[in-house]
């Protein structure tokens, strides 16, 4: 599975998917073309300037054509001075012009791409995180992460480069040919009888080098697939002396690396042997048409040097279509998955602060009415089968079971982050349905096992429970959260970087740092996700001392693992397989012969003891 997922990323990576492009695609791309209508003015100066400089490009054969024949005494065409002094003075003022254009065709392009897409970046995270839960269970981090960055980027590089490059190479393409037409039929029906021959070899050896070029991207993945897993396993291939196993399986990998890659130069070698034949053998060919021509009187030597020029001018235009097609192909693919996301329907949750703010405050009292729920990806399974209780204003009421018998469930449609199926959950008696997301979210707080900090400083991990709580607050907080003292150990104190996820702290310590955001918070309901669970005693004891402080006076909920920290609850409810087994205080339960509870309160006794 590791390999998998390895390689899928490395495909990533290297190359973007690409998408066909036909009316239907085309039509979908078109909805982020608003995000170019508030620059649209610089665009239309930019796409002038763009077509002057590449009409003025074309101007350069014909003008040295025209320099040449007054050089040897003929007559100028179009008008031109009889100069070549002046004529020169006119090419070096078309250079002036093309160049000065080009400057601010490149800073236009890329200040309007910028501006747009950034407004599209914008639009696309805030979409992203105001989607529901069930979406984000149903891809990758990584994926969506790809999305702001890579598909983007691709967006953004074809904007930028590959669109103005394909309307450039197009009009040199065209005005390229009319001039070798004008020039001489001959000569360019001579050329164009060459033409299928190279794009045939061209398309089949640029297929068979993609191909190749995949499976050594592939292969390569795999070998450092075994890299990544052996130094991330080193102590179990110590502990069995398999280096020499693993050794050997990495020598095996690479090898392949080397066969295909030695397949590839093969056809690497064939394929530039064969342009290289081909270019220089249609140069040469033209050339000796070209200088029969001359010799027979139908052509001049500098009609020959100007259809030259525009031979290059159609050669290169026309070797960089195929990586603009794909450039394109990848843009749109690219646009597709942003507009999947920027078509996926949101929570009821405002961007704006003012309109976030809580509207309806509730006591704390909480009813779950015969809740029947299955996550969106596991339809199949029903997780909470017709679960109903009540939990008063203030009480702390304790869930426990075994896994995957509902508890962190219980946890996640509290907050709303799923829909239920069927039933109904009420807040101090009103439908959980007709209240604002945000007001139940907003007077809920919870402290998870698994504690995930930013990585800024702990001052702003606290805060984040209240964006504007002032120092004293904070502290005040931490104070209470039994956090202070381990804060000011610190040198930096409040302003020191927890590190990414916070991995600079302790278990216990992040477990505080939590606590002190949901004392900032003041919710009306607290939820305890098995908050003490991976603590050594001394860490989980001063946790434990810094919850009581923090479920006072409010809801508690609490989804246990040890049962000796909610031996006080009001209410202990017993989960077996999606529904309520039992109900009642830990005197009650533990009185019940062959109870759950008791059962699970003997095992741990039983394991604390040896």
């Amino acid at each position: 599975m590791a390999r998998n997922r390895f390689n899928s990323g490395s495909k990533q990576e290297a190359e973007l998917p690409k998408a066909k492009l036909n009316k239907e695609t085309l039509n979908k791309i078109s909805a982020l073309l608003k995000y170019l209508k508030p620059y649209k003015g610089k665009f239309i100066i930019g796409f002038v300037f763009l077509l002057l400089s590449s009409l003025t490009g074309l101007l350069f054969p014909g003008l040295i054509k025209v320099m040449l024949e007054v050089a040897q005494g003929n007559p100028a065409e179009y008008g031109l001075p009889n100069s070549v002094k002046l004529i020169g003075i006119i090419a070096f003022s078309i250079l002036f012009v093309q160049s000065f254009v080009s400057f601010f065709r490149i800073k236009l392009f890329v200040e309007v791409t910028e501006k747009a897409l950034a407004d599209l970046r914008r639009d696309t995270y805030f979409k992203m995180i105001t989607l529901p839960m069930n979406f984000f269970s149903n891809r990758r981090v990584g994926e969506l992460n790809s999305r702001l960055s890579a598909d983007l980027s691709q967006i953004q590089d074809t904007i930028t480069t590959s669109f103005a490059e394909i309307i450039r190479q197009t009009i040199l393409l065209i005005g390229g040919i009319s001039f070798l037409i004008y020039t001489s039929v001959q000569l360019t029906l001579f050329n164009l009888s060459i033409l299928p021959i190279i794009i045939g070899c061209g398309v089949f050896f640029g297929k068979k080098l993609r191909l190749i070029s995949r499976s050594a991207q592939d292969q390569l993945a795999e070998s450092n697939t075994i890299v990544e897993e052996t130094l991330q396993g080193i102590n179990n291939v110590k502990a069995f002396v398999n280096e020499s196993y693993e050794a050997g399986r990495y020598d095996k990998s690479l090898r392949q690396v080397v066969k295909i890659a030695l397949r590839g130069a093969t056809y690497r070698g064939s394929f530039a042997s064969f342009i290289i034949f081909c270019l220089f053998g249609a140069i040469l060919g033209v050339m000796w048409y070209g200088a029969y021509l001359v010799q027979q009187g139908s052509f001049d030597i500098s009609s020959l040097l100007a259809y030259m020029l525009y031979s290059l001018f159609v050669g290169a235009a026309m070797g960089t279509f195929p990586d603009l097609y794909a450039n394109i192909q990848k843009a749109v693919g690219a646009s597709e998955r942003v507009l999947e996301i920027l078509e996926e329907k949101t929570e009821d949750i405002s961007i704006d602060p003012e309109k976030n703010k809580t509207k309806h405050f509730i006591k704390g009292s909480l009813s779950f009415k015969g809740v029947v729920f299955a996550y969106p990806s596991r339809k199949e399974i029903t997780v909470l089968k017709g679960i109903s209780f009540d939990v008063e204003a203030g009480q702390k009421v304790a869930f426990v079971g075994s896994s995957g018998a509902g508890k962190s469930t219980i946890a996640g449609l509290i907050l709303k982050f799923y829909d239920i199926q069927k039933g109904e959950i009420t807040f101090d008696g009103i439908n959980a349905n007709d209240l604002a997301l945000t007001d139940i979210r907003n007077q809920i707080a919870i402290v998870p096992q698994d504690v995930i900090l930013f990585g800024g400083t702990i001052l702003e991990n606290i805060a984040y429970g209240k964006l504007n709580a002032t120092k004293e607050e904070i502290i005040k907080a931490a104070e209470q959260a039994n956090a202070h003292n381990f804060i000011m150990s610190f040198p930096e104190g409040y302003d020191t970087v927890v590190g990414e996820r916070g991995v600079k702290l302790s278990g216990g310590q992040r477990q505080r740092i939590a606590i002190a955001r949901a004392l900032l918070k003041d919710p009306a309901i607290l939820i305890l996700d098995e908050a003490t669970s991976s603590l050594d005693s001394e860490s989980e004891r001063l946790v434990q001392e810094a919850l009581e402080t923090l479920m006072k006076g409010r809801t508690s909920i609490i989804i246990a693992h040890r049962l000796s920290t909610i031996r006080e609850a009001d209410k202990i409810i017993v989960l077996d397989k999606g529904k309520i087994a039992e109900e009642g205080k830990h005197s009650e339960l533990i009185q019940i012969d062959e109870g759950i509870y008791k059962h699970l309160s003997n095992l741990q006794f039983e394991i604390q003891s040896t």
